[in-house]
């Protein structure tokens, strides 16, 4: 296994792990009585900025890696999710630095921008949509061309969503008091 694989299974298991806790989090908040003394809603309260942080520093590391290392050249939209991601690790790391939760309200403004473009890059890769069929620009990388592929689902549009929506979750948490 070469370090190209190695890494694209790393980053894979980070991603459905981020799909099963996204959805046994939500399962769990809408399960479970709103009970503000809550232990995990405590814990995502105290937590949840710095495991944003790690998913955003992640997520920003993985596209660095496939584009610069493994050569596999970003498309208009992946260009557009990483204006919305690359700025979360430096506004993360000052809130966490800084103890100011005031910038999560930002960051979830970029977050759900990148969400929504992440929303639409899958549409076209899954749907294969005839707009598809070229770029947003009309010039460069295909929005459609496919580097990664475990688990029989897990593809870099995929892991930029579950990144998304697992930060929008952990900040939308941490973003009101628990105790």
């Amino acid at each position: 296994m070469d370090m190209i694989e190695l890494v694209s299974k790393i980053l894979s298991i980070m991603t459905v792990a981020a799909q099963i806790f996204l959805v046994g989090g939500l399962i769990y908040f809408l399960a479970v009585r709103r009970d503000r003394g809550n232990r995990f809603r405590g814990f995502l309260w105290r937590r949840g900025p710095f495991l944003a942080f790690l998913v955003a520093l992640a997520a920003t590391l993985g596209s660095l890696f496939y584009s610069q290392v493994a050569g596999y050249p970003p498309c208009d939209l992946c260009w557009y999710q990483r204006i919305a991601m690359y700025p979360l690790v430096v506004l993360l790391a000052m809130s966490l630095m800084k103890k100011d939760r005031s910038v999560l309200d930002y960051g979830l403004a970029l977050l759900i921008i990148g969400a929504l473009l992440s929303l639409y890059h899958n549409y076209l890769y899954y749907g294969r949509s005839a707009l598809a069929a070229c770029t947003i620009s009309g010039s460069g990388v295909s929005c459609l061309a496919q580097y990664v592929t475990e688990f029989n689902y897990v593809t870099i549009p995929i892991m930029a969503l579950s990144a998304f929506l697992l930060m929008i979750f952990l900040l939308s948490v941490a973003r009101r008091p628990s105790i």
